[in-house]
């Protein structure tokens, strides 16, 4: 799988709550709509590049009247429906336009004329468009909080509901349904998983506000010099031919939760899974070329999982809504398809870091040297964690030609 294979399968955000259209809007949200290049802008249009008009409502997306369903949104809502989407863009003092472009971005869908808003939404949308007035966002990027903020807690609260609370509201007594359990389950798990949401997410703020502040001028906090890899888990396709259902998300989930850990544990960011492939970025090169050989030598020893083949890069990167873009990223992920079973390929940029770091000798040739050189002074020669051995250059689709090379872990050599 490639990167733009990859940014294909990113689902864009949901559309947008529409307006009441038995209102009359104000003035501003008689303007045109604005286009929005970026993927999900659209409500209603399957993916389209301009926003529905608030004259259009998609009435697939009625709020439920599901009795248990409304006592479960007002519990974790802590409110009852009050507002149109109209009466709370007229009582948070903004243009139904603006808040239109918000509620898409958070991934909401369009609900036409339904009284299913709530307080929370009215100070949601105060709040933002506060941080507008007061300069402190522009309105493009308001607008980009609430999409990585959305998609973001989605996949999160899906995945909470699917592998979570689904388990947990299985009826502990015969005759007991699963709708009698939910609702006191969440009622105890809500504050504690909101606490602990919270918590997470300043710790992960601190943690990227430190890495941005110690960027070494000002054009690096954007585009920044990162090292990139991808791991890709061999004969997937095949897999999910050969595998049961169930048997084949449990291996998923196991090759993920693998990869996040270790990613984490040597001190990487896991950017995104998709499955069979994750892709983690580091700080420098030494991190990245750890990370890449202990996922090799960790999954190796797993007779459950299939190859896995690794594919690094380093250079320039730009950041993006917690992912990255650019021709390191588009290079790491041709290495990776390039590369053999069970084995680390990475760029010349990563190979030349690791030889100036002292990670990886320049040659053998270097090192035999070494080692005559400090036997012959009495001193230890210098130690080096990986070896680097250059492969055969190739064409690569989209980069030119690359000569790529094989990372492994240098085993010392004990001189005489």
């Amino acid at each position: 799988m490639t990167v733009d294979d990859a940014n294909s399968r990113r689902s864009g955000a949901g559309s947008g709550a529409g307006s009441e259209t038995g209102a009359e809007p104000g003035p501003e949200s008689r303007s045109e709509p604005r286009s929005e290049s970026r993927a999900g802008a659209g409500a209603g249009t399957g993916g389209a590049e301009y926003p529905t008009p608030h004259h259009v409502v998609d009435h697939t997306a009625e709020p439920t009247d599901d009795p248990l369903a409304i006592r479960l949104e007002q519990l974790i809502l802590g409110a009852e429906r009050r507002y149109t989407p109209f009466q709370a863009a007229r009582t948070a003092g903004v243009s139904m336009d603006l808040a239109s472009r918000f509620w898409r971005a958070m991934g909401f869908a369009d609900i036409g004329q339904a009284k299913a808003l709530t307080e929370a939404d009215v100070l949601a949308l105060r709040r933002l468009a506060g941080l507008v007035e007061a300069g402190l966002l522009s309105e493009p990027m308001a607008v980009q909080v609430a999409r990585s903020t959305g998609q973001t807690t989605a996949r999160l609260a899906e995945w909470q509901i699917d592998s979570f609370l689904e388990g947990l509201t299985e009826p502990p007594e015969p005759g007991m349904t699963r709708t009698e359990v939910t609702y006191p389950l969440v009622e105890l798990l809500l504050p504690e998983l909101q606490e602990f949401l919270v918590y997470v997410w300043r710790r992960q703020l601190a943690a990227a506000t430190g890495r941005v502040v110690q960027a070494a001028d000002d054009e690096e906090m954007v585009d920044r010099r990162l090292a990139v890899g991808f791991a890709d888990l061999v004969g997937f396709t095949r897999l999910t031919r050969r595998l049961e259902e169930e048997e084949l998300g449990e291996l998923v989930e196991a090759f993920e939760t693998t990869c996040a850990d270790l990613v984490a544990a040597h001190g990487g960011r896991l950017i995104k899974t998709l499955g069979d492939e994750v892709l983690y970025a580091a700080d420098d090169a030494g991190t990245a070329a750890e990370i890449g050989v202990r996922l090799i030598e960790t999954l190796a020893h797993d007779e459950t999982m299939p190859a896995l083949r690794v594919g690094i890069a380093f250079g320039t990167v730009t950041t993006r809504m917690g992912d990255v873009f650019g021709t390191t990223v588009n290079l790491a992920s041709r290495l990776t398809s390039i590369a053999p079973k069970d084995a680390v390929l990475v760029d010349g940029a990563l190979a030349e870091e690791l030889s100036r770091t002292g990670e990886a000798p320049v040659s053998e040739a270097q090192v035999a040297d070494e080692i005559a050189r400090a036997e012959k002074d009495g001193e230890t020669p210098p130690s080096y964690r990986f070896a680097l051995q250059p492969m055969w250059q190739r064409p690569v689709r989209g980069l030119g030609v690359i000569e790529p090379w094989l990372l492994t872990r240098r085993e010392p050599k004990i001189p005489g």
